[in-house]
């Protein structure tokens, strides 16, 4: 990944239109625009799926890591527009290719999310995306994304 500029938790709600409890962005590492975007999520016991998903054995829904790394790429995705999200338009989730999910996600957890941009085509953006934790893959997948006028 290259190196860039990082962004606090408040320059991610900037960017982001989530909120608790579902913005999965906690701080961008580093971001070089048109080209990848490293972030960070901090996975708390606190976090509300935790009571449910299992509560015998707590595990990060894989549905939510996909969520983070969309939302990682939607950074990326205005990064490189040099624009910000408005509330004339919406960032859509589009697609999943590839998703794999190499080993569960727990409490006291960070992940590492790291979204690669593949192409944009007539505005459909395409990434490839992986989350670490300790420097172990734990899951993957190539994401479609787009933005619209409401």
């Amino acid at each position: 990944m290259s190196t860039g500029t990082q962004m606090d938790i408040y320059e991610v709600l900037e960017y982001l239109p989530h909120r608790y409890p579902f913005l999965l962005i906690d701080r961008v590492l580093s971001y070089d625009p048109g080209k990848d975007i490293v972030a960070l999520k901090n996975v708390s016991i606190n976090e509300p799926f935790f009571g449910g998903h299992f509560p015998h054995h707590p595990v990060m829904p894989g549905v939510l890591i996909v969520e983070a790394m969309a939302q990682a790429a939607a950074i990326l995705t205005f990064k490189t527009l040099g624009t910000k999200p408005d509330d004339k338009s919406v960032y859509y989730f589009v697609g999943i290719d590839g998703a794999r999910f190499k080993k569960p996600v727990s409490a006291g957890d960070q992940l590492i999310l790291k979204v690669s941009f593949l192409r944009n085509l007539r505005g459909l953006w395409k990434f490839s995306a992986t989350v670490e934790v300790d420097e172990q893959i734990v899951a993957e997948a190539e994401l479609m994304c787009t933005v619209r006028e409401l």
